[in-house]
């Protein structure tokens, strides 16, 4: 068992997650290669959350949110509100461009979700963009003793996400009442990992709270203890098959195409989203 501890890290504006992948003591969880924890922040105005246009190429991002809304807006010409349990996936594969901002909505006071990027096999990294919604009536549930599980994407226990993925995967959110024991079988060829968003857990005599996440051994079966009533985010799959170089948002298992991405970035050779006039700058370092 590893166990890993997010890192608090400020994405501008006064907007800061918890980011738990990656890190040196694991790069990756199956194609997983991120993922950020936002929130809880109070919503007053909507504008709390301002990322302006900035660029991916080689992953897909998935966006799963618990409370709030965020208005997405891409390169390919797609805006789209998402909202508590659904699912916005984002093929970035050549190249796409999008922006995210926070939204006033009656219904909800705070904004928390996750974020998270799957890396794409080698031989789909530059493929078309792409970009799907689903809504939350669209995923599968299972549920066991004192436990539901919503799978948000890719294949497990027998249920099937209707989100398009490229590889073997799955993306889950459980919700585990106090006390629940949770056994959830893993294929002996995935990896497999569980995050904290809410609550506390057990997980093989360790406990580990909002902010830890523990990964498994490759082919053993997910088992841990809600010691309270908690939310745990589910995933994993098949290991990559080669390794993944990262440079701000841009993913490839080449080096050269990322610094390809780079000067891309730098000259204004990506798309542009439309209806947005500003971008986020390459990071120096």
């Amino acid at each position: 068992m590893r166990y890993l501890i997010a890192k608090k890290k400020d994405l501008g504006d006064g907007f800061f997650v918890r980011r738990v992948l990656p890190q040196i003591e694991a790069r990756n969880v199956g194609p997983f290669v991120f993922l950020d924890h936002m929130g809880p922040l109070p919503i007053k105005t909507g504008t709390e959350i301002v990322v302006r246009p900035h660029p991916h190429i080689g992953l897909a991002t998935v966006t799963y949110l618990y409370d709030g809304v965020i208005t997405h807006r891409d390169s390919i010409g797609k805006v789209e509100d998402i909202r508590p349990f659904e699912v916005n996936w984002m093929t970035a594969g050549s190249g796409i461009v999008h922006s995210e901002r926070s939204k006033l909505d009656p219904e909800f006071h705070i904004l928390e979700g996750i974020q998270t990027w799957v890396a794409l096999p080698k031989e789909f990294e530059e493929t078309s963009p792409e970009f799907f919604h689903h809504e939350r009536e669209e995923l599968p549930t299972v549920s066991g003793g004192g436990w539901e599980l919503r799978l948000i994407a890719g294949s497990f226990m027998g249920e099937v996400s209707p989100v398009k993925v490229y590889s073997p995967l799955f993306y889950a959110d459980l919700e585990v009442e106090a006390g629940a024991e949770v056994e959830l079988p893993v294929p002996s060829e995935q990896e497999a990992g569980i995050y904290v968003a809410r609550g506390k857990a057990d997980a093989e005599g360790k406990i580990i709270s909002i902010g830890d996440m523990a990964i498994y051994p490759k082919g053993g079966a997910v088992k841990f203890r809600a010691e309270e009533t908690s939310r745990i985010v589910l995933l994993g799959g098949t290991p990559l098959s080669t390794p993944r170089h990262m440079y701000w948002n841009f993913v490839s298992s080449s080096l050269e195409r990322i610094e390809q991405a780079k000067v891309d970035w730098k000259e204004d050779r990506f798309a542009h989203v439309p209806g947005e006039t500003e971008r986020i700058p390459l990071p120096e370092h």
